[in-house]
């Protein structure tokens, strides 16, 4: 099933949102917008990464996840970024549509790395990995860290592949 969802750039998965092909990986597609770029028309570097936090956003929500879900004691389980990395290996331009794939590389007691590829057709353009903590968030805004639950667990292990990218070209 294909899903679009439009909100200020097309999104739409490449791929089933209950993530049942033997890649595993979840796909959004975005349209590089004029706010994205730079004087040139190039895609500025900062603008990757809400890109990569974009598409994050859309694997959770197709798991039937949030970044912010509200817990029944008033708390919430939130995921607070604790690294960030993108290596960009080709230009993107103004209008181009950009397909942003997303993959569990790595599932731990209490994080999650997401494994990111940024394509233009078959071009590789970036290469990125998000950290992010499975934390409780009280209500006056205090974090803790705790182990992320089983039932979470089983969802992100649905988009578990490690190291699926492999090596950055030389």
């Amino acid at each position: 099933m294909w899903l679009r969802v439009f909100c200020f750039a097309i999104r739409a998965p490449c791929h089933t949102n209950s993530m049942t092909d033997s890649s595993k990986s979840f796909c959004v597609e975005r349209r590089v917008e004029f706010r994205d770029t730079d004087a040139a028309g190039i895609v500025h570097f900062s603008a990757f990464f809400p890109m990569l936090e974009s598409a994050e956003h859309e694997l959770l929500r197709s798991l039937g996840l949030s970044v912010m879900q509200p817990q029944a004691n008033g708390t919430h389980l939130t995921w607070p970024r604790v690294a960030a990395h993108c290596d960009y290996l080709g230009a993107a331009k103004f209008e181009e549509l950009l397909r942003i794939e997303v993959i569990v590389e790595h599932l731990g007691n209490k994080s999650v790395r997401y494994g990111f590829r940024i394509r233009r057709d078959d071009v590789d353009i970036a290469r990125g990995s998000i950290t992010a903590v499975c934390c409780l968030m009280a209500s006056d805004g205090r974090l803790s860290s705790i182990p992320i639950p089983d039932h979470i667990r089983q969802l992100l292990n649905q988009a578990t592949i490690e190291g699926q990218f492999g090596a950055l070209p030389e």
